[in-house]
């Protein structure tokens, strides 16, 4: 049965989400498998490979599982202190920015929810991004740009995205999926700094020069491959859950057409120059594709389309005016230089 309304289709979503993230283990144990019968052949028989695998597998599963668990605690302490730093945000509090407290307290109160924490990127960018794994680390993330360049209505539907995104536990399972892929990242980066080593430095003996450098490659491209693999599914647990968050944040405001213009305002003005590839991940817009080639979000018209189809309301022609209009080095910020100045890429939707 096709899911019917906006809540089963949360369901649906979520069930799919979780099928995908159960795939990760069995990835992980399959990479490992096949790294172990690269090992145990080493020039002999396939059968010998495979030999190796299954007993190596067998007896060192609880050291494996150790280490995920391990590396799963360190990334649940620290998942804040990290992505700030990969994002380059700070801590705002309520006297800083109460405008922006009261918009999202008001939609926390709405839905009763814990309040989370804000961040703020100090970047002309336009984009926000939600993070954590539950009430006491949930955080939203805005870049000075966001503020400065939307109207507060539109602000409003951006937060109420970002906190769909929380509701639906999207926050949760990116984290989850993140974490899978940083650890075979780190893993390939391991393999491949041996590989050089011995590429580079001379060794006596046929098995370092010969054998040895085939067995690491082999290993390499297993873990590579693996390495795309959960980027992949990664996207899958992406692309649709923008939907999603574009409808619950059309639902918490009942203003459609704000969300509309956010969009708008945000297409083609949301690269984050310090953030990594992991925040863009993240963030309510990446309109820069992985590798070239894979968009991790669907495209904003799209976006748009969609909200102006399921609430039957028209796009928006133009975008008005904000209040203040000023540039974003034009305002008080001591976190960048006043000289600076503000540039825009070429925006379709951008008012003249």
């Amino acid at each position: 049965m096709k899911p019917i309304g906006l809540q089963t289709h949360i369901w649906s979503n979520n069930l799919k989400s979780i099928l995908l993230l159960a795939g990760y283990p069995v990835l992980l144990m399959g990479m490992v498998w096949l790294c172990a019968a690269m090992i145990g052949w080493n020039g002999q028989s396939a059968e010998a490979g495979t030999l190796f695998a299954n007993k190596f597998l067998l007896d060192y599963f609880p050291i494996i599982l150790g280490a995920v668990l391990i590396w799963f605690m360190i990334s649940y302490f620290f998942h804040g202190a990290m992505i700030s730093n990969m994002a380059h945000a700070h801590v705002v509090t309520r006297k800083e920015e109460p405008e922006l407290y009261n918009l999202l307290e008001n939609l926390c109160i709405s839905e009763g929810m814990t309040m989370p924490t804000f961040h703020i990127i100090e970047s002309h960018a336009l984009n926000a991004f939600a993070s954590g794994i539950n009430d006491k680390t949930y955080t939203i993330t805005v870049t000075r740009g966001l503020l400065n360049r939307l109207s507060k209505d539109e602000i409003e539907g951006v937060l109420a995205h970002e906190l769909t995104h929380i509701q639906n536990r999207d926050v949760r399972l990116l984290m989850v999926a993140i974490v899978f892929t940083g650890m075979i990242s780190l893993a390939a980066q391991l393999v491949w700094s041996n590989l050089r080593y011995n590429l580079y430095v001379p060794h006596t003996g046929r098995d370092k020069k010969g054998g040895g450098i085939i067995i690491l490659l082999a290993i390499l491209v297993v873990l590579w491959i693996g390495y795309f693999a959960t980027l992949l599914m990664r996207f899958a647990l992406s692309r649709r859950r923008e939907y999603m968050a574009d409808a619950g944040a059309v639902r918490l405001t009942k203003n459609p057409d704000a969300m509309m213009r956010a969009l708008m305002r945000i297409s083609g003005r949301d690269h984050i120059p310090q953030a990594t590839a992991d925040i863009a991940f993240m963030c309510i817009e990446n309109s820069a594709p992985f590798m070239g080639l894979f968009m991790t979000h669907p495209p904003i018209e799209r976006r748009i389309q969609a909200i102006s189809s399921f609430m039957h309301v028209p796009i928006p022609d133009t975008l008005p005016p904000v209040a203040d209009t000023r540039l974003e080095s034009e305002r008080v910020n001591p976190w960048l230089p006043r000289d600076r100045k503000f540039r825009v890429r070429q925006n379709p939707w951008r008012s003249t």
